[in-house]
């Protein structure tokens, strides 16, 4: 650490935590070391969780549950077994509420489906609401805007205030007596804004509102308790946790997944089925349909033992202390703009900036150049874009293998950018 950094508290040992994952030694454009910043988009994976997936082909490949033989019931019981390290890992009450997807974004849409199928008192038609913010992922707005656009319901929204947080001034307005599902994220994919959970659910529980919460930017990063968020669902994705790749999480409250109609249907979602009719398996299988993510579920077990090995209050120790470094080296950076909260305070670790006139794609291909990886885009989240007259951002996000060096490497890529283009 150079004494540039020495103020700086709270850093995991990144040295030896680097040598986990096998990327970061790449190096680009002639021997440019690369400096990964686009976590938020997915996270790099540590040899334990490809040693992992490597043994599970090698050893133990087989369809899961219905099979007597050896390697099927070692399948199984790895499948299974993920499934209790992601309860533990969110403090689920019952394994049986841990339901496997392909990922988040499969995960909400599961639970807008299951919503615009339930009989009463959960089905969402013309008569009730649906309460969204205007700083969602895409995948927490389309699937809320195609149940609306089937069943006649009305969509709401919080707006954002100048500073890139949620304007909850008129929550009552926005949540009312009509209002059956509020869904929100608990971290901005593209601001980085963390929201007030308490406040939301507190007033969609006066209203009997169901709370579904977008995880995806918070469970890599931080102590994700279902039970402490006291909401009815949860989504998140495994890809960005350090797992693999095609495997997500939906948890939901036991008494809601038994009520509840399933969306997919197909072999092992069953109990019984005739050619006149079908009952189903008790959740989590209810809602698994067909071969599920067996492979991408062990994997994503060993990443949930990989960061519980490390400690989830200790990620976010280093997170918080890398996001204030770069909050602070980034605003040095003259003409730069961060996109949302300019402190560190209440925020995740994914810092979206524009950088005077010169367009975000170009910033991230001169940035490519130096072999600085960071997104452009709207990042999924274009009203966030519209809502602050910008085109796109050019986002950095960290993690639990992030640098303060790599902060620096960046501040320096920008001043390069910015002689660049004059």
């Amino acid at each position: 650490m150079t004494s540039a950094h020495q103020g700086l508290t709270g850093l995991l040992d990144t040295e030896a935590i680097r040598k986990d994952f096998p990327l970061l030694d790449r190096t680009v454009h002639d021997g440019k070391k690369i400096v990964y910043l686009d976590s938020a988009a997915t996270s790099q994976k540590p040899r334990q969780v490809l040693d992992a997936l490597n043994a599970y082909y090698e050893r133990h490949n087989a369809n899961v549950h219905r099979g007597v033989y050896t390697v099927a019931e070692e399948a199984t019981a790895l499948y299974e077994g993920a499934r209790d390290k992601v309860a533990a890992f969110i403090n689920a009450p019952s394994r049986n509420e841990v339901i496997f997807t392909k990922n988040a974004s499969e995960s909400l849409n599961l639970v807008a489906n299951m919503l615009g199928w339930a009989e009463d008192p959960y089905r969402v038609d013309h008569e009730t609401e649906i309460a969204i913010t205007e700083m969602e992922h895409h995948s927490n707005i389309v699937p809320w805007q195609l149940l609306s656009q089937r069943t006649g319901a009305k969509l709401k929204w919080f707006g954002l205030t100048d500073d890139g947080r949620l304007d909850l001034s008129n929550i009552e307005e926005v949540i009312t007596e009509k209002t059956k599902i509020v869904s929100f994220t608990l971290v901005s994919n593209l601001l980085g804004t963390q929201n007030p959970v308490e406040t939301i659910v507190r007033r969609a529980q006066e209203v009997g509102a169901l709370v579904c919460i977008d995880a995806s930017q918070a469970a890599p990063h931080q102590v994700l308790d279902v039970q402490a968020l006291q909401a009815d669902f949860v989504a998140f994705t495994g890809h960005k946790m350090c797992g693999p790749t095609g495997i997500g999480v939906l948890w939901g409250r036991q008494e809601l997944l038994e009520d509840l109609p399933p969306f997919l249907g197909g072999g092992e979602m069953i109990e019984t089925v005739s050619m006149h009719s079908s009952t189903y398996a008790p959740a989590p299988h209810k809602f698994e349909a067909g071969t599920p993510p067996i492979a991408q579920a062990v994997g994503l077990g060993a990443a949930v033992d990989y960061l519980s090995a490390i400690g989830m209050e200790n990620i976010a120790r280093h997170e918080h202390a890398i996001t204030e470094y770069a909050v602070r080296r980034l605003q040095e950076v003259p003409d730069l703009r961060i996109i949302g909260p300019t402190t560190a305070e209440d925020r995740g670790a994914a810092i979206s900036f524009t950088l005077g006139d010169i367009h975000p794609h170009d910033v991230g291909q001169v940035l490519d150049e130096q072999g600085i990886a960071v997104r452009v885009g709207h990042h999924c989240a274009r009203p966030v874009c519209l809502r602050y007259g910008i085109p796109a951002t050019t986002r950095a996000s960290f993690y639990l293998y992030s640098t303060p060096a790599e902060v620096d490497a960046l501040v320096e890529g920008l001043e390069h950018v910015r002689n660049f283009f004059g």
